[in-house]
């Protein structure tokens, strides 16, 4: 895993430092993640931990060993055989396919009961959170990357920013929402979803995404998706392959409308681009033919 450090914000995003720390100080229901994931994080990130130190913090969520074993006996992961132990389902899944888990089951709680705009609700920005993992995940499967369990956490967590809008400016991240979808209507070329943002809240998703990300202490590749989502050409090249491929699923996943479609509407993804990550418009059309029920398919364990 890249340690780099992240790049040096930009002079907006210097004069929202200040909203960003106080935005975190606001938060409650968000503001720090259950104990088990928070062990469960500690644990996966340190190279010395074990299966069996997995399977003993695990063990005393009994609603994380249903989750666990629900969705490892689910066709989202489609293993063989039915699996009756959280300790064969963690041989099965491996530390991150665990780790990937608890974080959603966290997670999918936070996403609940509010309205962002007509017709979306926050159920509906998880729903597109869990589709840009499983693009992910696929698009890292065809072009052979290492991390796959780690480009499903990545598309999972991108939009995380936006659950703190939520939280400290409901009406404002509502403004914006409707703002987007009058531009989208008129056809008119308009600000970007994170330039609404700026002007009507003071600060966007990905630059709240990024600190709140640093505050639950995930991997530092997550910290870039959540703060750069959009913006990939803004890192090092070192830096920008896992970034760019959730730029590529997060445009995906809004063109075909799963789930809450507005922060990369009217966000394209040119041919360089995909080269770059080695993909070509005729494999992310095979990916995204089959984004739907493999998206349903997630969501009925996930969501």
């Amino acid at each position: 895993m890249s340690t780099a450090t992240l790049p040096t914000p930009t002079p907006a995003a210097s004069q929202s430092d200040e909203l960003i720390a106080e935005a975190l100080k606001r938060v409650t229901t968000i503001g720090t993640l259950p104990e088990v994931t928070v062990r469960i994080i500690q644990t996966v990130e340190d190279p010395r931990s074990s299966a069996g130190q997995l399977n003993e913090i695990v063990a005393h969520d009994p609603a994380l060993v249903a989750r666990i074993l629900r969705v490892v006996n689910s066709s989202f992961y489609g293993l063989p055989g039915q699996i009756g132990t959280v300790e064969r389902a963690i041989v099965l899944l491996g530390l991150n396919g665990v780790r990937n888990l608890a974080l959603a089951s966290s997670l999918g709680h936070l996403f609940r009961g509010i309205k962002l705009c007509e017709p979306f609700t926050a159920r509906d920005l998880w729903k597109h959170c869990i589709s840009v993992g499983v693009a992910c995940r696929v698009l890292a499967q065809q072009i052979k990357l290492p991390v796959v369990d780690e480009a499903f956490l990545a598309g999972m967590i991108h939009d995380v920013g936006i659950l703190v809008h939520l939280q400290l400016w409901p009406e404002k991240i509502r403004t914006v929402c409707e703002t987007m979808k009058e531009q989208l209507k008129t056809g008119q070329p308009g600000e970007t979803f994170c330039q609404l943002e700026q002007r009507i809240i003071g600060v966007d998703h990905e630059h709240l995404g990024r600190a709140l990300c640093h505050q639950w202490h995930f991997p530092q590749s997550c910290q870039r998706v959540a703060g750069y989502h959009h913006h990939p050409e803004s890192l090092s090249r070192d830096d920008t392959l896992l970034v760019s491929l959730v730029h590529v699923a997060d445009t995906i996943c809004c063109q075909k409308a799963i789930g809450f479609n507005l922060t990369a509407a009217g966000q394209t993804v040119s041919e360089l681009e995909y080269q770059a990550i080695g993909l070509n418009h005729e494999t992310v059309a095979q990916v995204l033919a089959d984004l739907p029920a493999q998206t349903d398919a997630a969501f009925g364990v996930l969501g």
